[in-house]
């Protein structure tokens, strides 16, 4: 190991602890709108380029995919180079990518670049838990990463609201390069607030680390099942919301760009749902509540299946309720089990997270192209219950318990 330089952690109160916290807060604004603003955009990019729903849903998917990859490798990658020049390099890139994309004249250009941007944002997810965890002291690092989280959430709707409005008055050309022009400014904000890391320490860890560490958490039965439960559920989020702007543009509904871009203000309801669920998982347990929220997901799937339109907006939003809900159970859950390797067990996660929107996502596409919106529908409910029944195997997982093995290696003592 080198050490660069042991300064005092950052406390709550201090300059440099509120510099941070506004940068982090930037960071999950500009990558989460960056990766997502194209998802209310499909309907605008699959009649500009004459395509089906599935294959303009790969405007989505090329982002999350390559994110899913580079968050395994960034991580090790930070461990040795540092973690705020990373996060700063993976911004700049990925919003010099979506303005590219403004000008590239064809489809398979405008995927490249997606691609690449999505390849770059994964520095910032993958990173910003160690940054944070390095430079700011235990008593107030959880406030900090509240303000990341919050960030995000504000970012996957502020990205898609702004494509929206902007699409709506102008082109979907103009929604990238507005949402490109603000990626930028996040990120030199982010640059310019983000104190420069003084308690980082190189690793000179072995590259075969993270296989030989995967391999132990593979091991373990829960977190097998935790990992195939975000795919799922990632999913089903991303499928609903990839093809209801398809569903709500076409009749009877003939909805607005703006109108269905407001439909992404529902996304404040995850908040308040992660929130509750996160408390209640708390109080009363991961395994005897998991089962709640997947069932709101499956009501709220099914509910959009009715004609009248604010029956499928409720459903839209009993479908974000469930979502944030059991993903923040299931993001905890994978926390604790991953024990003194939760930083890996995490990065696992979130990789079958986002294949789970890449993969899924566009799988979806299918259903939607040979059923309509009822296709989406039959599609998302198989994938809840699989979802459900995974949740009930999770329930019969007995609790890691205490051994003088798992104390001293990669498992918690609890679960």
């Amino acid at each position: 190991m080198i050490v660069t330089n042991m300064s005092a952690a950052l406390a709550a109160g201090t300059p440099g602890y509120r510099r941070l916290t506004w940068a982090m807060l930037f960071a999950g604004f500009a990558t989460f709108s960056t990766l997502y603003a194209v998802q209310p955009l499909l309907p605008l990019l699959a009649k500009d380029y004459r395509l089906s729903a599935e294959a303009a849903s790969l405007a989505v998917s090329m982002a999350t995919g390559p994110l899913a990859v580079g968050i395994l490798v960034a991580g090790a990658v930070s461990d040795r180079l540092g973690r705020r020049g990373l996060m700063v390099a993976a911004m700049m890139v990925a919003a010099l990518l979506t303005l590219a994309a403004v000008m590239v004249p064809g489809w398979y250009g405008l995927l490249a670049l997606r691609f690449l941007a999505g390849l770059a944002l994964a520095g910032v997810p993958a990173v910003a838990m160690a940054y944070v965890a390095e430079e700011v002291d235990a008593a107030s690092v959880g406030s900090a990463m509240g303000l990341y989280i919050a960030g995000s959430a504000l970012g996957g709707m502020g990205g898609r609201l702004v494509a929206s409005l902007v699409a709506a008055f102008a082109n979907w050309r103009w929604a990238l390069a507005a949402v490109g022009l603000a990626g930028l400014v996040m990120a030199e904000a982010f640059r310019r607030l983000a104190p420069r890391s003084r308690r980082f320490v190189a690793s000179d860890a072995d590259w075969l680390a993270l296989p030989r560490g995967a391999a132990i958490l593979f091991r373990d039965p829960g977190l097998r099942l935790l990992y195939l439960e975000s795919f799922l559920l990632m999913g089903v989020f991303v499928t609903i919301y990839n093809y209801a702007g398809f569903h709500l543009l076409a009749p009877p509904y003939g909805l607005g760009q703006a109108a269905v871009g407001a439909v992404f203000l529902l996304y404040i309801l995850g908040s308040i749902s992660s929130s509750l669920f996160g408390g209640l998982a708390g109080r009363m347990g991961r395994r005897r509540i998991f089962w709640i929220p997947i069932a709101l997901l499956i009501g709220g799937v099914a509910l959009t299946a009715a004609a009248p339109l604010w029956m499928v907006i409720a459903g839209i939003a009993v479908v974000t309720v469930g979502f944030f809900g059991a993903h923040s159970i299931a993001s905890a859950w994978v926390g604790r089990r991953g024990g003194a390797a939760r930083g890996q067990a995490a990065a696992w996660y979130l990789f079958f997270y986002y294949m789970g929107s890449s993969v899924l996502g566009s799988a979806g596409g299918i259903a939607w192209t040979h059923g309509g919106w009822h296709g989406v529908v039959a599609f998302c409910i198989a994938l809840s219950l699989s979802a459900l029944i995974v949740g009930f195997l999770l329930f019969r997982i007995r609790p890691l318990v205490a051994t003088a093995q798992r104390r001293s290696a990669w498992l918690p003592t609890s679960d």
